[in-house]
Parts: C-alpha cells; sequence; structure tokens
C-alpha cells in the first residue's frame, strides 16, 4: 500500500464559466451561468459569483434564472473548452505518463511513476509547480489535491477549492475522513447513502464501526467489503493512463415534445448519423445499436439489438435504430431521444451491409456529411446567434454574442486581453457581421516571461513549497499570470 502522498486530483475551477470569464473581459467578476438554454435546459457550469445565489450544475436553467436573474447566461462552447483541457492534460503527461483524465477539466496523476514526487515536500512542489504553469499557459485557476490514493486526493481537491492546494499528509487520513458524510465516498450515490441513512449510518466514521460483516449484509459482498476499505482509508485503485470506451452515444432533449412519428423517426436517423462520426472518429466499431426513448411522462425506454460482427456503416446502425423505435410507442409524444454503439472493437466486419434491412440494392451506402448535422444552418433560420459565441465584424472586430432576437443580434466588441468593450446591434442579417473562432485566451510572444517552468518564475527550479500548513494558495491570481498577461492582477 502507497504511503507517500504521490497521487495528484487536478480539478479545474468552474471550468466552463472560468473560461468565458477570461475570455470576455466583461464578465470577470461577475455571474456567469453556461449551459442550454432553451426552456428544458439544464446548468452545465455556474461561476462562483452565480453559485452565490445557489446555482450549481444539472439545476433546471428556468430556476436558475429566477435564483440569479441578473447572470449572463451563455451557451456552451464545446471545442473551445477542449483545446483548453488538451493544454492542461499536456502538462500534466509533463509530470507523469500515467494520467486519467475523468473529464475535460479533471484528471488523476500519478507522480511516482517517471519520479516527480516521492514524498510530501516532493509532491507538494509538484502541485505548486503545475498550478503555476496552468495559470500561464491557460489564464485559469485549477484545485490541486495530493495524497496516497485516489480517493483521498479526490477529496483534498474538493477541500481545496477555488484556486488552492491541499495535501493530505500520511497518517491523517482516518482523522480526516471520519466526520465527513458517506456520500464522499465513491460508489454511495443517492440510492446507497439512503440505504445507509435508514440504517443509522450517516457519516464515514460510523462506516467503519458498522464492521465489514454488517456493510455486506445490508450492501452485498462485492459493495460493503469495498466501502469498508474505503472507510479505513484504503483504496488501491491504481491511476490508467488509458480508459477504455464502453461506448459511444448521443441524444438530443427537445424543447417542445415531438408527436410526429415521421419527425421521430428523422430525428433518430441523425442521432445515428453523428454517432457513426463520433465512431469513426476514434477509429471504433460497435455490435450493439441501442436506442434510448424518454417519453412525455418522463419515463425511459432503453431498446438494443446486437449484430453479427462490429460495424461503423452509417446504413446498418440507422437501420437497426430505426427497427427498434418500431417497437416502442410515441403516441403521447418525446421528449428525449438517444443512439448508442456498444460492444466496441477497433475492427470492422466486412459483410455487414447485409444487415441492414433495407439497403438499396445497388449496394450504394451514403456517406453523411463531415459536418455534425446539429451544427447546419438551418434553412428557416439561417442566421442563428447563441449568446456567448465568436462573432467578428468587418468594421468593429471581434466580439462575442450578447442575445438576439426580433430580428436584431447585440453584439460586446471585447477580446481576452482587452477591457471590457463596447455593446452595438445589428440586423441578424448584417453581411458584415460572421461567426468566428475563439481567440486564445493567453498570447505570447517568442521570449516572453511566462513559459511554464521557466527559472525566475513561479513553479521554475527554487520555486517555495509554500508554507507548512494544509493549503498553498494565490489569492493575488499569481505572478505567471500576471507575466502571461492573461488574467488581471
Amino acid at each position: 500500500m502507497r504511503t507517500a502522498p504521490t497521487i495528484l486530483h487536478l480539478d479545474m475551477d468552474a471550468f466552463f464559466a472560468s473560461a468565458e470569464q477570461a475570455s470576455k473581459p466583461s464578465l470577470r467578476g461577475k455571474a456567469v451561468v453556461v449551459g442550454g438554454l432553451g426552456p428544458r435546459g439544464v446548468v452545465a457550469t455556474a461561476s462562483y459569483e452565480a453559485r452565490v445565489f445557489g446555482v450549481h450544475s444539472a439545476m433546471p436553467m428556468a430556476q436558475a434564472r429566477r435564483l440569479a436573474p441578473n447572470a449572463a447566461y451563455l451557451v456552451p462552447r464545446f471545442a473551445f473548452y477542449r483545446s483548453i483541457s488538451e493544454q492542461v492534460m499536456e502538462l500534466l503527461r509533463a509530470l507523469s505518463p500515467l494520467v486519467e483524465p475523468l473529464s475535460l477539466d479533471e484528471a488523476f496523476v500519478d507522480l511516482e511513476a517517471q519520479g516527480t514526487a516521492w514524498d510530501a515536500d516532493s509532491a507538494r512542489r509538484a502541485g505548486v509547480r503545475l498550478r503555476a504553469d496552468i495559470r500561464a499557459v491557460t489564464g485559469l485557476t485549477g484545485s490541486v489535491g495530493l495524497a496516497a490514493s485516489k480517493m483521498l486526493a479526490k477529496i483534498a481537491s474538493e477541500r481545496a477549492k477555488p484556486d488552492g492546494l491541499v495535501l493530505i499528509e500520511p497518517g491523517t487520513e482516518r482523522a480526516l475522513l471520519g466526520p465527513l458524510s458517506v456520500r464522499t465516498l465513491p460508489g454511495v450515490g443517492p440510492a446507497t447513502g439512503d440505504h445507509l441513512r435508514r440504517a443509522g449510518i450517516h457519516t464515514v466514521a460510523e462506516l467503519a464501526e458498522a464492521g465489514e460483516d454488517e456493510l455486506v449484509r445490508l450492501l452485498g459482498k462485492a459493495h460493503g467489503h469495498a466501502l469498508y476499505a474505503m472507510a479505513l482509508a484504503h483504496d488501491e485503485r491504481p491511476v490508467v493512463a488509458e480508459r477504455e470506451a464502453k461506448s459511444v452515444s448521443v441524444e438530443d432533449t427537445y424543447d417542445v415534445d415531438i408527436h410526429d412519428r415521421l419527425r421521430v423517426g428523422l430525428e433518430v436517423r441523425r442521432l445515428a448519423d453523428r454517432c457513426v462520426r463520433r465512431l469513426r472518429a476514434s477509429g471504433l466499431s460497435g455490435r450493439t445499436i441501442v436506442l434510448k426513448v424518454r417519453r412525455y411522462d418522463f419515463s425511459t425506454l432503453t431498446r438494443s439489438e446486437t449484430l453479427r460482427g462490429p460495424t461503423d456503416d452509417p446504413a446498418v446502425v440507422r437501420e437497426a435504430a430505426a427497427r427498434l423505435l418500431d417497437s416502442v410507442d410515441t403516441t403521447g409524444g418525446v421528449r428525449l431521444l438517444g443512439v448508442g454503439v456498444t460492444g466496441l472493437a477497433d475492427y470492422t466486419q466486412e459483410d455487414l451491409f447485409a444487415q441492414a434491412a433495407g439497403a438499396r440494392e445497388d449496394g450504394h451506402l451514403e456517406e453523411p456529411s463531415d459536418e455534425p448535422s446539429e451544427e447546419r444552418p438551418d434553412p428557416a433560420a439561417e442566421r442563428r446567434w447563441p449568446a456567448g459565441h465568436d462573432v467578428r465584424h468587418a468594421e468593429y472586430g471581434h466580439g462575442w454574442v450578447q442575445g438576439s432576437g426580433l430580428g436584431r443580434v447585440t453584439v460586446r466588441f471585447e477580446t481576452p486581453d482587452s477591457g471590457p468593450g463596447r455593446i452595438r446591434t445589428f440586423r441578424v442579417e448584417d453581411p458584415a457581421l460572421e461567426p468566428a473562432d475563439p481567440l486564445p485566451l493567453v498570447r505570447r510572444r517568442p521570449g516572453e516571461p511566462g513559459e511554464p517552468g521557466e527559472p525566475g518564475e513561479p513553479g521554475g527550479p527554487g520555486e517555495p513549497a509554500g508554507p507548512d500548513g494544509q493549503s498553498s494558495r494565490e489569492p493575488d491570481g499569481g505572478a505567471a499570470a500576471r507575466a502571461a498577461g492573461a488574467v488581471p492582477g
């Protein structure tokens, strides 16, 4: 069992919202909510300023608007967030070959694998340097937890938020875990938590006191044994560099229930094509086609069909999904549809064309467009301007959409390294206004200070590890960010 705190957990702070604030000077220090803006949209991320009003992720957007009516509500820019995530993951891989991404903004790192850290002091120095490098490269902040296991490292990063570092010293783990809720432990969701609560078990200390036999009786052998070990601060799960995908899927939630059966069929076809594009982009194929339907009354049905072998053929997936839809009653309306593929493989069965029940006799398979169908302009609304997305005007330059409606679009013209910009309103069909790519959050000229780990900069050789306490914070934003010109001091 590992005793040195050399497992690092990084969690970027309010990632989507922080990225939006960094790219939009007028939103810095203000409440920002990112998510679906339709009637059934949900919050993806809320800035810390918005959380003061009670807004949190997974909350219905309508409820968020009631709690924080004056916040900025923006449509996600996933390609932009992914590009920042790639920069962060590259910094993590410079620390160790064992990096286990959990999402765009979260990952575990085994610092011992490359000799980056071997004890508490070296681990703390690595964490301090990482935080400074992330700020210098992206202009954003991340919280770091360091411990002897993945479970404890994640708990430490939660305690470090926002913009901090917490290291759990060896020998203090049981005292730290004891008073925490059982929901803190991996594998304890709402159902298990309620089951334990009814048995009088609320904290991790009470979980340990209950004993392994009692937990096995309550939860079953595998789950009871695992939770008892974790209650004693034992977590032997390794950091896994490559997490094998178990499925590829796409789904859409509709603002208005779909009642027309033909429209439902067209949506399933479109989702099947999107799913295949994701399969091919990952170099994968799959054997089992899955259809998910959430009806008007929130009942959710799942249907699946297993083929003779793996495929990435759009016609095969489309027609399998259509056959599955035939077995589902959608009379009352549909609010969500999804198509997925499981049983993944890195090869394709060559003769699966015959599995497409309605395959054309000439053997020609229609290839899907390279462009995701959800991003194609709607002929009925060719000029759509999602709130928060980037635009460029022939006269005024780069800006972002504050809002649109009634044939008008309002744009604030500013860039990540400018001050708050001016607002102007245009007709939605104004030919001088075009969608644009996001600008980088940090711009650096060759030889400019702020390169990660550069001597003389925070995180470089000689960087102090911070005080001997449990946390290390930079409340002023850090010199690395100021050197890079990324975030106001």
